[in-house]
């Protein structure tokens, strides 16, 4: 018999819905709520991606860090049943504090393969993304509610027998926190996938973190170029949000490949246009490590018993062909108006793309 007695978060006036806090006001089983932090530094020695997620309605909590140094890039992940304290952020060698909400956070791995003890500070407020839906045929197969911040980072990371000194002046950490209903693995395919079958998708999510400034840019779109999800806004402590227009991306690729090597992206209204250039450091593939579709591995989400942890490293130079069938996280230095920022170039294109010349999964730059 389930036991259903109240769980520690009911004590607080944060109720929604008329149900404890440890059930979902949704019965989809794809309901999450999880958060990916992006700690990179100025040079593109190192780029490491953490996060935590909790799945309410198959009963899971689970976490990972991958860090890419090199040509290699060292992952840790974890798994376990979902507990009834949300309020304690861990699992197995991972766990997230928060010291204070919006404002500070403590980051720790102690895990011998990849360890690290970092402080996140906010140096903007979050800036709200752009309420996210997604459906195959009438199926709402993903609705996401996201926030995003920038801020500094202190601490250590240590890895394949090397160790980074974090600094607030050379690194930067941005993060992202979201939850609704996203697909985890043993999502419906059947005659309704058939039926509606993905012919493209091209996606750009961009944090830019500048000394005064924070910029946050995201642009989703279908095959034919019809744009589903379309940001440009620019946060400045003290003054009101500045919206950018409609941005237009110009990203050069790899020959043979998808892999951005620099972009451009057209900002700005018609009286002021600007320029973000993007010039890429270092990149990590979430579908290696990080749980991401269609990692082969571990995604998140998945049952995988109670105290799973999950340590190996993939060597970068070596073909992963699922890597290019996910999106790819870049560490990117960027310059817009005589200013140079740091962020995250996060970036997927599948199949067909007409404003890109991409003519089905196959196709890749000449």
């Amino acid at each position: 018999m389930a036991d259903d007695r109240p769980v520690p978060l009911d004590e607080y006036p944060v109720h929604q819905v008329p149900l404890s806090m440890k059930h979902m006001a949704t019965g989809d089983r794809n309901a999450y709520d999880r958060c990916i932090f992006h700690i990179l530094d100025y040079k593109g020695r190192a780029l490491l991606i953490l996060g935590l997620g909790v799945y309410p309605n198959v009963g899971v909590i689970d976490a990972y860090a991958t860090l890419r140094t090199g040509d290699s890039l060292h992952a840790v992940r974890a798994s376990d049943a979902l507990g009834e304290d949300r309020m304690r952020l861990e699992v197995g060698p991972l766990r997230i504090e928060v010291e204070e909400p919006l404002g500070r956070l403590r980051l720790v791995s102690r895990d011998d393969s990849l360890s690290y003890d970092l402080t996140w500070t906010a140096d903007f407020p979050a800036l709200w993304e752009p309420h996210h839906l997604q459906r195959r045929g009438d199926r709402l197969t993903l609705e996401g509610r996201r926030f995003v911040q920038a801020g500094s980072v202190e601490g250590f990371v240590r890895a394949g027998g090397e160790e980074f000194r974090v600094t607030a002046g050379e690194w930067t950490g941005t993060r992202d926190r979201s939850w609704g209903v996203r697909p985890i693995p043993g999502e419906e395919g059947g005659r309704l996938a058939e039926e509606h079958p993905t012919e493209g998708f091209h996606w750009i999510w961009c944090p830019v973190r500048f000394e005064d400034r924070f910029l946050m840019v995201i642009v989703q779109e279908d095959a034919d170029g019809y744009r589903t999800l379309n940001d440009a806004t620019l946060v400045r402590p003290g003054h009101r949000d500045r919206q950018l227009g409609w941005p237009q991306p110009e990203i050069t690729y790899r020959s043979g490949t998808r892999h951005p090597e620099r972009a451009l992206v057209h900002l700005g209204d018609p009286r002021k246009p600007q320029e973000l250039e993007v010039e890429i450091l270092t990149s990590s593939p979430l579908a290696l490590g990080a749980g991401y579709p269609p990692a082969d591995d571990w995604q998140h989400g998945t049952w995988r018993g109670r105290g799973w942890t999950d340590r190996r490293t993939y060597d970068l130079t070596e073909a992963h062909p699922l890597a290019g069938y996910g999106v790819t996280d870049h560490a990117a230095r960027f310059r817009l108006d005589g200013r140079v920022g740091h962020g995250i170039f996060e970036h997927g294109s599948f199949g067909r793309h007409d404003p890109s010349g991409f003519t089905d999964f196959n196709s890749v730059a000449p």
